[in-house]
């Protein structure tokens, strides 16, 4: 049995062409009755070495992280360990689960350093120049650091290590702190972050879009980029989407208010379909069951019972993903020939 990584592997040593590995991977899927497109590959380990290595990994940087805490920026120094050790796990070594801890550990590191940063200087400066009326600039200033700083980190992580989460990373970040520079700026807007979430979360989904259709066979790295911009939407759009429909207002969100949430949560459904991503479906989850417990507790079926609704929502869910390729196949009847080339092969 080969993984997707051994297959990239023999393809960068030259031992195999892409449409070898085309070829080769066709032919695998063909033995599981599914389309490799629709498997899903993620690259997240190469055997158990990546485990053992990770353990390691995540005992030194702990390590590291404690005793560079008197230097009052440990994040700082995590993060260049971080880069130092991707040089031979990630460069070298092409191990899969290492590489996307070192990443998120250089990405966490470079962040709270930057939070740090923020807080003492922003706050420093605005007691300093409040008098003058000159704090909001510098407060500004400071805060639009975060942005950019986030993303130059993240692009020059992607220039030399090329992991495929770095994207993911590198947009989670400037949508943090870009969400803090807004509200900063105009605090009137502080109440609306829901619709400003879910317009980055929009926003994420349309990059993974842009990054899957340029594989549709999802058989190079950039699959394996929008599978990880695809999970970073998902809690974007589906978090702030049903908090806006009001069912987290409550323990026990009223009726109308539950067979909304269901209708939205159908809705990411045929989306995930058409996309072929699951990302959307498995954000929504613990939204949907909270639905289907106030549906069956208003029908009388359940009560305060949550057995009924797991089996409710989990046997769907098997369903499903036993009839994916069947329900991926309504779906794409309904759309444009112009959509459907573009979109993954049913």
């Amino acid at each position: 049995m080969y993984s997707e990584s051994e297959i990239d592997a023999a393809v960068r040593a030259g031992t195999l062409t892409l449409d070898d590995a085309r070829k080769f991977r066709a032919a695998l899927s063909a033995q599981k009755g599914a389309p490799a497109a629709d498997e899903e590959y993620v690259r997240m380990l190469t055997g158990f070495n990546d485990i053992f290595v990770s353990i390691a990994l995540v005992l030194v940087l702990t390590a590291i992280g404690a005793l560079t805490f008197v230097t009052g920026v440990p994040g700082l120094c995590v993060a260049a360990a971080s880069w130092g050790l991707a040089e031979y796990f990630t460069r070298q070594r092409h191990m899969a689960l290492p590489s996307i801890l070192l990443l998120l550990t250089y990405c966490t590191g470079i962040a709270t350093t930057l939070v740090w940063f923020i807080g003492i200087h922003a706050g420093l400066w605005g007691a300093v120049l409040l008098a003058s009326g000159a704090a909001r600039p510098v407060v500004t200033g400071a805060l639009l650091i975060g942005p950019a700083v986030m993303g130059a980190a993240a692009y020059a992580h992607w220039r030399r290590f090329h992991v495929p989460i770095t994207v993911a990373a590198g947009a989670g970040g400037v949508v943090l702190f870009g969400l803090a520079l807004i509200f900063s700026l105009i605090p009137e807007l502080r109440p609306h972050w829901q619709g400003l979430l879910l317009l980055s979360g929009l926003a994420v989904l349309a990059l993974g879009v842009k990054w899957d259709l340029s594989d549709p066979s999802r058989i190079t790295r950039r699959a394996d980029v929008a599978f990880w911009l695809n999970l970073l939407a998902a809690p974007l759009i589906v978090h702030p989407l049903f908090h806006m429909l009001g069912l987290l207002d409550a323990a026990a969100p009223g009726l109308t208010r539950a067979v909304e949430a269901i209708l939205v949560y159908l809705g990411l459904g045929i989306l995930a379909l058409a996309l072929d991503r699951r990302a959307l479906l498995v954000s929504g989850l613990i939204y949907l069951l909270a639905a289907l417990g106030a549906v069956l507790k208003a029908s009388g079926l359940a009560g305060q019972d949550m057995s009924i609704t797991a089996l409710v929502a989990g046997g769907s869910l098997l369903i499903l993903s036993v009839a994916w390729h069947r329900a991926r196949g309504l779906v794409m009847a309904v759309l444009p020939a112009s959509v459907k080339s573009a979109l993954p092969p049913l």
